[in-house]
């Protein structure tokens, strides 16, 4: 099409610049004028490659940098697309890989655009290496490399010169069991129950034609109110409040309170079918059983499988309040359970009692869970996000010691404060607690350091009082509330936001946050380096509103439990784990 325009929006590497080049040099260009948008910073090498082609220059109509190379997976949570993190940056021997470091350096410039399109210039902070293997020095690379990027983003026009914002750089190590713990939220359930592909779910409805039943595609997003409002309520309560929703809704509808012939109320399929013809009430019925029907599917699973048995060791465990005799017992009378769940109950037991898997001690559970050795692996694969160990294994044996000085047999204290109106409501992952650290001034200097200190330093010689300024959390004077604690324990207030009994004047935190963001402190980012979770992106919605500070959330993946279990098990795999880094691809969710 030579007679028009061209918008090209592109990653800045080589090929691309080649690619471009061929559509518009010599004579007949493809296009009449290119306008060029980079998804990131563009090196100076290939700006010069373009300018070299002089029949190009006339062509271009715009070149610019628009610094989104991201993906937005919610109004508070991004993605860099990194599935493989996880065994590019942890596998062994990941560190001799020349991967390594080029996935490092795509990550950091992506998180880096996320800044940059926000203009918000960052302290940087991360979790400190416990010790020299490249596998604990992650999150400080990563760091160096964030830091390096957004310290060139100083030019840009209107950008900050000084900090705005906080972000808090982790990985996998800080909390290894928020990906593998059942959580009880409905968001949470229907992923880790249902199969789903991605945000899609396929169900079956009854025919509008009378014929058998059809198959529809269900896609839980935020232009569904009923799906924000309920997301991360607990399943239990997720239920009642949709028994609600349908009561009323049959309550204030003459269509609905329609009887079937022997006076028994309608059931939802047969209410469906009467609403079909009125189109007034067809599509909200539509959506409420629609989330009826996925809840009444995810409570069938709960109970067909025992889950809440399951749930509530797991918890204990988690608490302190089980030990190695509740395991045991539990898998000599429940040899049917699904092994996926055993290995996720004996991940947790390994992360709370490691000393529990040295020597045979781990062949043993093994046995008694009858999982396979390809199964146990995972949980020896562990070892590598959490750290070296000291001590290798001896061969033969199986071994695991994820801290050898661990005396402590809970994982996280319980908070107290709060009554729990949901069973199995009690779990809340770590980066929770260290946001509220962060936000106190609270997290540890030693074990968490910041980028701008040491940059400070390089740049000038700074008083003593403005180096602590710039290590220290920015305080944010309006914020005066009684300490209490931040974990729910209950069906919490901003998950009730707004309710509605039709299922459209619903809402969410986030919507109605959303216009408030502005008069909130500053954001607080937090970056998951191998895969987040659903209870870290609900605490950061959570901790929006009790904080009073918008919380974001970037990871390189977005992870269910089978997928995190599944990236364990490749972590020993080495064809695996020197995979080139994943090239930039649309995802929806």
């Amino acid at each position: 099409m030579p007679g028009m325009d061209a918008i090209y929006f592109m990653q800045p590497s080589k090929e691309n610049i080649v690619m471009f080049l061929s559509d518009m040099s010599g004579r007949e260009p493809l296009y009449r004028k290119a306008f060029i948008f980079f998804s990131s910073s563009i090196p100076k090498d290939l700006v010069n490659h373009i300018k070299s082609d002089s029949s190009v220059l006339p062509r271009i109509g715009a070149l610019r940098e628009m610094n989104m190379e991201y993906f937005p997976i919610d109004n508070q949570g991004f993605l860099t697309d990194h599935e493989q993190a996880l065994e590019t940056l942890y596998a062994e021997d990941a560190e001799n890989s020349r991967h390594f470091d080029i996935c490092l350096n795509v990550m950091a410039t992506r998180i880096a655009t996320v800044f940059a399109s926000l203009k918000e210039l960052p302290f940087v902070r991360y979790r400190a290496a416990k010790s020299t293997a490249s596998r604990d020095l992650v999150p400080s690379k990563l760091a160096a490399a964030i830091w390096d990027c957004i310290s060139k983003f100083k030019a840009i026009p209107n950008f900050p010169q000084t900090e705005t914002c906080e972000l808090l750089i982790v990985d996998r190590s800080v909390d290894q069991i928020a990906p593998i713990i059942h959580e009880w939220t409905y968001d949470a359930m229907c992923h880790d129950l249902l199969d789903m592909d991605g945000n899609k779910h396929v169900i079956e409805v009854p025919s509008k034609t009378g014929g058998p039943p059809e198959k529809k595609e269900i896609v839980l997003e935020d232009h569904d109110p009923v799906w924000v409002e309920l997301r991360h309520t607990h399943i239990a309560d997720a239920s009642e409040r949709l028994h609600e929703k349908m009561t009323n809704f049959t309550s204030k509808n003459k269509a609905a309170q329609m009887r079937s012939k022997d006076g028994s109320e309608l059931s939802t399929r047969d209410l469906q079918k009467i609403v079909q013809a009125l189109p007034q009430y067809g599509e909200q019925v539509d959506k409420l059983s629609t989330h009826v029907e996925l809840a009444g599917k995810i409570n069938r699973i709960i109970r067909d499988t025992g889950l809440r048995d399951l749930g509530q060791l797991e918890q204990d465990l988690v608490f302190g309040d089980a030990a190695a005799k509740d395991v045991i017992n539990f898998l000599r009378t429940n040899q049917d359970t699904n092994p996926e769940n055993k290995l996720r109950l004996l991940m947790i037991y390994a992360t709370v009692y490691p000393e529990k898997f040295e020597g045979d001690k781990g062949v043993k559970l093994m046995q008694l869970a009858r999982l396979s050795p390809v199964d146990m692996k995972v949980i020896s694969n562990m070892q590598l996000i959490a750290g070296s160990p000291e001590n290798k294994a001896k061969s033969g044996s199986f071994s695991l010691k994820f801290d050898a000085g661990k005396t402590k047999q809970a994982n996280r204290k319980d908070r107290s404060g709060e009554e729990e109106t949901w069973q199995l409501f009690r779990f809340y992952p770590m980066i929770e607690e260290l946001l509220e650290k962060l936000v106190k001034g609270d997290l540890s200097k030693s074990e968490y350091l910041c980028m701008n200190q040491s940059s400070h330093r390089e740049e000038s010689e700074p008083k003593t009082g403005s180096v602590r300024k710039s290590s220290a959390p920015t305080a944010v004077p309006e914020r005066k509330a009684t300490p209490h604690s931040m974990r729910s324990r209950r069906t919490a207030t901003w998950a009730r936001n707004q309710t509605s009994d039709d299922g459209y004047s619903s809402d969410s935190v986030l919507k109605s946050a959303s216009t408030d963001f502005k008069k909130l402190g500053q954001r607080i980012f937090v970056f998951i380096i191998g895969g987040a979770t659903r209870s870290e992106l609900r605490v950061c919605h959570k901790l929006t509103s009790s904080l009073r500070r918008e919380v974001v959330l970037g990871s390189t993946s977005f992870d269910d439990p089978p997928q995190y279990i599944t990236k364990l098990k490749l972590l020993s795999e080495k064809d695996i784990a020197g995979a080139p880094a994943q090239p930039f691809k649309p995802q929806y969710w």
